[in-house]
Formats: C-alpha cells, sequence, structure tokens
C-alpha cells in the first residue's frame, strides 16, 4: 500500500501514536509530515510506504493554525504542560492588532526552550525538564498572516495563522506578549491546513480500521503539482540521463500509462528521480 492518509489527530495524541497506528493497520512503512504536539490537534498527513519519500516536497509548504494565546501570565514550556507564571497585563484588542505587523513575514524566531532542537548532542526539552538553561540560536520564519479572531475570555484570545513549515505557533504567543510588554503563552491549538492536506478532507484517526484504510488512501500522484510526463525509453529505467528539452524542474513520471516516481529536467537532461511505484 502506497499513498497518503490526511489523519486528523485529537488532542492528547503523539504524532508518533498517530504514524504508529496507520503503520499496524497498513502494514506498511510510514512517516509524517510535521510534528503536531499531543496537545495539537488537527491536520496530520501520513504516508504510507515509499509516499514517505516525498516529505522533502512538502517542507516548506504554507500551514494554517488556530490558535489562543492567553495574556498576563506565561509559563516554560509556553503552553499548558507546565505550571502558570502570573505577571503582566492584559492588552486590547486594538493594542494587538497593532502589534500583530511586527511578527508578519520573514521574521527571526528563537525556538522555545521546550523543543526538539539539538543543542550539545541532546534535545533542548531535556535540558529544560532539568531546569537548565539553554542558548538557541534564532532561526529565520516565514508567518504569512497573523490575524486576531475575537477575545475567548477577559484574558484570552484566538488567531488564524498561515506560516511557513518550521514555525513554533507557542513562540509568537511569547513574541507577541514580549511586543506588547506583557508576558503569554498557548493555551489551545488546531492546524487546519498543512499543504493541500485541509481538515475538511481528513478523516479521524480513531475512525480508521483496517477495511476502510483504503477507502481514505490519497493516491501519492495526486498530492504532487507537478507536470506529467509519459516516458517510455528503457533507459531512463535503468539509470541513464536522457537528452531532453523539457524546461528545468520536477516531472510526474508515468510508465504505460502508471504512474512511476518523479525525474528532474536540469540543464537539457532528465535524470531519475525518486521512484514511488
Amino acid at each position: 500500500m502506497t499513498g497518503f492518509i490526511n489523519v486528523l489527530k485529537e488532542e492528547g495524541v503523539s504524532s508518533t501514536f498517530a504514524v504508529n497506528r496507520v503503520k499496524r493497520l497498513s502494514g506498511a512503512p510510514c512517516g509524517h509530515m510535521g510534528t503536531l504536539d499531543p496537545l495539537a490537534s488537527g491536520v496530520l498527513p501520513i504516508g504510507i510506504g515509499n509516499a514517505a519519500r516525498l516529505f522533502e516536497y512538502f517542507l516548506d509548504k504554507s500551514k494554517t493554525y488556530l490558535a489562543r494565546f492567553r495574556f498576563g501570565v506565561t509559563t516554560v514550556s509556553l503552553d499548558r504542560e507546565s505550571e502558570p507564571v502570573f505577571g503582566g497585563r492584559i492588552p486590547s484588542c486594538g493594542e494587538i492588532e497593532s502589534a500583530l505587523p511586527s511578527l508578519t513575514g520573514e521574521i527571526e524566531q528563537i525556538p522555545p526552550a521546550f523543543s526538539a532542537k539539538v543543542v550539545g548532542g541532546m534535545r533542548s526539552y531535556r535540558y529544560a525538564r532539568q531546569g537548565q538553561e539553554v542558548a538557541l540560536e534564532p532561526k529565520r520564519v516565514r508567518v504569512e498572516s497573523f490575524r486576531l479572531l475575537g477575545q475567548t475570555a477577559d484574558d484570552e484570545f484566538s488567531f488564524e495563522i498561515v506560516c511557513g513549515g518550521g514555525t513554533y505557533i507557542r513562540a509568537l504567543a511569547r513574541d507577541l506578549a514580549a511586543a506588547l510588554d506583557t508576558k503569554g503563552f498557548m493555551t489551545s491549538l488546531r492546524r487546519t491546513r498543512s499543504g493541500i492536506f485541509c481538515e475538511e478532507s481528513g478523516v479521524p484517526l480513531g475512525e480508521l480500521t483496517e477495511e476502510n484504510l483504503s477507502e481514505h488512501l490519497i493516491p501519492t500522484e495526486s498530492v504532487l503539482p507537478f507536470p506529467a510526463l509519459e516516458l517510455d525509453d528503457e533507459r531512463y529505467y535503468h539509470g541513464v540521463r536522457l537528452e531532453t528539452e523539457l524546461g528545468d524542474g520536477t516531472y510526474k513520471v508515468y510508465r504505460g500509462g502508471r504512474f512511476y516516481g518523479t525525474a528532474i529536467a536540469e540543464g537539457g537532461f532528465l535524470r531519475p528521480g525518486k521512484k514511488l511505484c
């Protein structure tokens, strides 16, 4: 079995648990496209079989999140997993909206201490759990849209965030609060879109069974936004580069009408990409 399952992960379940469940149901190797923390829910695309080889094509795709931030209080993990520390004021909707442009576009973001970043050969969150401070280097991330949706409690507000891969929403809560001269942390997070995978077409993890897994399987080639190419030259399938007049880029290769994998056209030559059949 090869393809994608657009899983809707529920809160309280790890991404690894979701992948392992699909792996057991399919009997094939699996991998996910973009970790969701246990406290987060929503879209978690899982590649089955050779489809997992395609994740590099999705690394920089936009993702959409619905998040809630609480102000006037924070936690060391920047989410609900650690004890709150009070201190700071509650900003108004107007103040929040005026601060959002400073966190939109290409920005420098310091990852949370409770993250999987490797420092000195060990994950940052391991140092944080031991109460040790970790100096993490800022990284450049892309925040395409950061919108205030409304106020959900006296000290809590909801947001829609569209961003590139690698963006920490918890860090946005921290940085937005800092821009407003207060403290803040993320209280909830739901991913509604990851690349072409959206919430409307997803299936809850708990509804997947061996009997219905194939019904929810998304064909590998359908998620690739590349031109199609029928290729019958057997030399290509033995690893030989072929001369071509195709423009540079990635193509979906079909052999005898069946999807085979990807090919890379570059400098007048066509070379094999990934075999996915």
